[in-house]
């Protein structure tokens, strides 16, 4: 018999894929079948490419843009995007579009709606983005972060819940994990992570006041984004003013995470919804430093959060002078470090996202109430 198939767009950025590579790993052991439509992105090819077992298509689509040529460009692949889910839609007859937002969205929603074919929403953000705003009105269903709200569309349509984290995303073993990027397996290990867009600054940052961690005896495996004028450099041995070995590593892209994570004491990182997601999974406290100009300001709005349950601090991008101070005194402070991972062991609870897949499960064996609700 023929499995029952989901479509799941969740191409352009880190924090769109991951999700959906998540949700896919849990539908398919259900014994579904996933299609994950992704972008023409490097990003998108590279983490698709570790999954083998799962089926990806580029999907056409371009970011909105009020520029005359990048209008254009948008409307252009608008046109794109609604031929190639007719068509893709029509063939598979999907038992519900899936969304994690971006700007692949938009074509593919009005397409899954026009065919009647329920369209479902995931947002991660605590201030939803763009398209999950457009298109809510139009779906089925909109998953929303704990106790995020969004206007015009009916409650019956929103359920609460957390961001998909992979499998292969959970505590490692320290040492090992250590032992997998190329750190110590004593002294405290320091992990920095600046996203696709917002690497420069914390990359000039540690490059500036990289010897005073080397001095303090902080270990520093920095991931410093493609393209971001820092080559892989392998890892480096230095010694601290103690003379005890300190190991660098900067790497532009972590195939890892989990050992990243795993490894370190402490992250500084900017506050993606799938960052936090990670963090709080593999329990690891933060230093967050919101990237300022993203959508809405809704990095902002997610490390308030994360600060306000005491799973880390936050520091504006414009105070990053005092990031090292604060670093320093917060990596060598055990009695803090346990408080913080304490707290994130409770939040992790309200990153729960179980619900979403038992609704989608439900929904695809027959129970069709699972997901329908009144169009606002």
């Amino acid at each position: 018999m023929k499995k029952k198939s989901f479509i799941i767009a969740c191409g352009g950025t880190g924090g769109h894929l991951s999700p959906g590579i998540a949700l896919a790993e849990r539908l398919t052991e259900k014994g579904f079948h996933c299609i994950l439509l992704v972008s023409k992105k490097k990003i998108d090819s590279r983490l698709a490419e570790k999954y083998t077992d799962l089926e990806f298509r580029q999907a056409p689509g371009c970011a909105f843009s009020l520029s005359p040529k990048g209008f254009l460009a948008f409307l252009l692949n608008l046109t794109r995007s609604l031929l190639f889910g007719f068509s893709l839609f029509l063939k598979k007859r999907p038992v519900a579009f899936i969304s994690f937002g971006g700007f692949l969205t938009v074509g593919l929603a009005i397409a899954s709606r026009l065919l009647f074919i329920p369209v479902v929403l995931h947002e991660a953000n605590r201030i939803p983005g763009k398209a999950v705003r457009w298109m809510s009105r139009i779906a089925t269903r909109v998953y929303l972060p704990p106790g995020v709200r969004l206007k015009g569309i009916t409650p019956l349509a929103v359920r609460s819940t957390g961001f998909p984290v992979r499998r292969e995303i959970f505590p490692h073993d320290k040492a090992v994990s250590r032992k997998q990027i190329g750190v110590p397996s004593t002294g405290k290990v320091l992990a920095i992570f600046g996203g696709s867009q917002g690497a420069k600054p914390l990359n000039d940052w540690i490059a500036r006041d990289l010897q005073r961690f080397i001095d303090n005896g902080v270990s520093v495996f920095c991931v410093t984004g493609p393209n971001k004028n820092a080559a892989d450099a392998g890892t480096t041995e230095y010694r601290s003013r103690n003379g005890e070995p300190v190991f660098v590593r900067f790497t532009s892209f972590c195939d890892d995470m989990a050992s990243a994570l795993s490894a370190a004491d402490l992250v500084i990182s900017r506050s993606g919804a799938g960052s936090l997601a990670e963090f709080v999974a593999c329990g690891v406290p933060a230093i967050l430093v919101p990237y300022p100009f993203a959508a809405d300001n809704h990095q902002e709005a997610n490390a308030k959060f994360f600060r306000e349950k005491g799973a880390g601090l936050m520091i504006p991008q414009t105070e990053i002078d005092t990031l090292t101070d604060i670093a320093l005194s917060l990596i060598n402070d055990n009695a803090l470090l346990g408080e913080l991972r304490s707290n994130i062991e409770k939040m992790s609870r309200e990153f729960d996202w179980s619900n979403m897949v038992s609704d989608l499960e439900r929904y695809a064996t027959g129970e069709k109430r699972a997901l329908k609700t009144e169009q606002a």
